[in-house]
C-alpha cells in the first residue's frame, strides 16, 4: 500500500518522536508498503525514510521547486517527483496514496492533514486517515474535531473512521485491515 506520511522536516524537541518515526518507517519497509512523503532527508521526514530504506522498502519523495526544500532532498529515493509548487506537491501526494498518516510536525503538516480530512468528508479520499498521537501530540486536534461536531459544522461520519493512534500497533491494525 502507498502511504502518505505528513510530518516535520525538523526533529523537534522530543527525540522519542524521531525514534517512533523511524520504527514506523521500518514497519512500512518490512511489510511492503511504499512511503509517499515530502522528500526530505532531515528531521522526522528523514527518520521515516531511513526506516523504510534500511528495510528495503520503496521511498517516493515529492519535492517542490523551492530551493530550501530541494537542498534537503533524501539521497536514497526510489522515485523523485518534482513539482512546481507546494500545492502541486500536496496534490501529487494525495494522488499517489491509499492511506494517510500525520506524525508530529508544524504548520505544513497541519495544512496537509486538514486537507485530507476535508477530502475524506467529501468521500474524495477513502483510505485510512491516522494521527499518530505520540505522547498526546494530537489531543488538541482531537478537541478541535469534537468542537466542530458539537457546534454543527460537521457530521459524525466525517470523522468516524479517523484514527488517533497511541502506538504503532494501532496503525498496523488500521492499515492491515485495509490491505
Amino acid at each position: 500500500m502507498n502511504i502518505a506520511v505528513y510530518m516535520g522536516s525538523t526533529p523537534g524537541s522530543n527525540s522519542e518522536f524521531v525514534r517512533k518515526a523511524h520504527k514506523l518507517g521500518q514497519w512500512m519497509g518490512e511489510n511492503g508498503h511504499t512511503l509517499v512523503y515530502g522528500g526530505s532527508k532531515t528531521g522526522m521526514m528523514g527518520a521515516v525514510a531511513d526506516g523504510v530504506h534500511e528495510t528495503g522498502g520503496s521511498v517516493i519523495g515529492i519535492v517542490p521547486d523551492v530551493a530550501e526544500i530541494q537542498a534537503r532532498t533524501y539521497p536514497y529515493l526510489t522515485e523523485l517527483v518534482r513539482t512546481h509548487t507546494m500545492a502541486e506537491r500536496k496534490s501529487e501526494m494525495i494522488k499517489r496514496a491509499e492511506a494517510f498518516i500525520a506524525l508530529p510536525g508544524g504548520i505544513g503538516t497541519l495544512d496537509e492533514i486538514t486537507e485530507i480530512l476535508s477530502l475524506y468528508s467529501l468521500k474524495i479520499v477513502t483510505g485510512p486517515v491516522i494521527f499518530y498521537n505520540m505522547n498526546g501530540y494530537y489531543e488538541p486536534m482531537k478537541a478541535v474535531l469534537q468542537n466542530i461536531l458539537q457546534n454543527g459544522y460537521g457530521r459524525e461520519e466525517y470523522f468516524r473512521d479517523v484514527l488517533f493512534a497511541e502506538g504503532l500497533d494501532e496503525i498496523k491494525e488500521a492499515i492491515e485491515w485495509r490491505s
